[in-house]
């Protein structure tokens, strides 16, 4: 996009490169018009333009916009040959480079085509960590800006050796984000998780560390525990505030030693493993009662992430609904199955105590007992509630109007499936108007 309000320049520009195809704009307006259309790579602009060519105010205003749309495009400001100042001005606020004027045509078509190169070579970069990045988390589903900050964090610990305590309600997702962890690290071993509220205490010791042949009556041949089968690999210990405290001594050696003897065994063992603890409780409150060894809390917890629950994710119920039902309708070999807008408004109103684990229950169950093609409210058995209106206790305008307007959005995407179009009509907006409400609001 070449952004000139001098025609004449205009056209020279646009014949200097015109192996590149270009879009024209000569006003800040225009430009903006243009560039929710085009969404152009690299934009060349003038800092001077109307109403006020000799003043930059308008100028950087466009960059600025510019920017925060489309952090990626690469802008090269054209400035007067005594305006350093205003160039590094224009640096600092992002752009790409500056060109002094008069602009050398041979300067401008390399400036211009480093600029598409380089742009070029960054979505690539995009493209494969995201392609990485959905390998490693592919079954997580969200559109909450609180869940993807916790899986960009998954991302960077991920290739580290820190032990990682998930804390969060049961069902919210702690085992998808262990097993994500684990397919984001360079460990070539195997994901092994227990749950350590599941197994009787008697028999949770053997099944953590094994034992030697003729360690205890029954024990016909040696056998491997959970930590030695993870080795090279990550091991997740569910529910790790119900272990016994007897073992919580026993996994404290282990974490501070990475070594262990099986049962009936005098052999020390080497373990590289990746541990990962999870739980719905309260470890602090487990501490002060005496039931969780301190010392054991701080070796578990060299990163802590808390996952929110589903009733505080943003659009992510409807998200996931639509995502359970054709997984469930792929399964089950059934037509694909849509969700009623009285569908929609229960599952929005639902608090989900059991989180994503029973809604994905929810949407089994619906899948196979309704009778039509659309699955209502009465099928999936939670009452359409009425009409009465959120209360806001903030009073600050802007926070208001933008809060209302991530909910507004956040919600018809979710409804619409991620149909930009669908969304952008139930909203009473043009797509260009929702796409840049997207990226003003950065909704992922």
């Amino acid at each position: 996009m070449i952004v000139e309000d001098d025609l004449a320049l205009q056209k020279q520009l646009k014949w200097s490169l015109d192996r590149f195809e270009s879009v024209l704009a000569d006003d800040v307006n225009s430009a903006l018009l243009q560039f929710r259309r085009h969404t152009p790579a690299v934009v060349t602009m003038d800092l001077g333009l109307p109403p006020d060519q000799d003043s930059v105010t308008e100028g950087f205003r466009l960059l600025e916009r510019l920017i925060e749309l489309e952090p990626s495009t690469k802008v090269i400001v054209l400035t007067g040959q005594n305006d350093q100042a205003n160039a590094l001005r224009a640096i600092r606020m992002g752009a790409y480079d500056f060109l002094a004027k008069p602009v050398d045509p041979d300067v401008l078509s390399l400036t211009v085509e480093r600029a598409f190169r380089l742009h070029e070579l960054q979505q690539e970069n995009r493209r494969l960590q995201m392609q990485q990045h959905q390998d490693a988390l592919g079954g997580v589903l969200t559109r909450d800006a609180q869940m993807q900050r916790i899986c960009r964090t998954v991302e960077r610990v991920a290739p580290s050796d820190a032990t990682v305590l998930l804390l969060g309600e049961s069902g919210t997702g702690k085992e998808v984000l262990a097993q994500g962890l684990h397919n984001a690290s360079r460990r070539k071993g195997r994901f092994v998780a227990i749950n350590c509220a599941a197994i009787p205490e008697a028999l949770l010791e053997s099944e953590l560390f094994g034992y030697e042949k003729g360690a205890f009556t029954g024990a016909s041949k040696t056998t491997l525990g959970k930590i030695e089968t993870a080795n090279g690999g990550t091991l997740m210990l569910d529910e790790i505030g119900d272990l016994p405290m007897a073992l919580q001594a026993k996994l404290l050696r282990f974490l501070q030693e990475r070594s262990i003897e099986r049962l009936g065994g005098r052999n020390e063992i080497p373990i590289d493993v990746r541990v990962v603890g999870a739980t719905h409780q309260d470890l602090r409150a487990l501490i002060e009662q005496g039931r969780f060894r301190e010392d054991l809390y701080y070796r578990l917890a060299e990163i802590v992430i808390e996952i929110p629950p589903l009733r505080a994710r943003e659009g992510d119920a409807v998200l996931l609904s639509h995502a359970f039902l054709r997984r469930f309708a792929s399964e089950q070999r059934r037509p694909v199955q849509s969700i009623s807008d009285d569908a929609v408004l229960a599952i929005e109103a639902h608090k989900w105590p059991g989180n994503v684990r029973e809604l994905q229950n929810l949407m089994k169950r619906a899948s196979i007992m309704a009778d039509g093609d659309r699955i209502t409210a009465e099928d999936l058995g939670l009452p359409v509630p009425g009409s009465a209106a959120n209360t806001q206790a903030s009073l600050d305008l802007r926070a208001v109007r933008e809060q209302a307007e991530r909910q507004a959005v956040v919600m018809a995407m979710a409804r619409a499936d991620g149909n930009m179009a669908r969304a952008a009509e139930l909203l009473g907006v043009s797509r260009p108007t929702l796409y840049d409400l997207v990226s003003r609001l950065q909704i992922k």
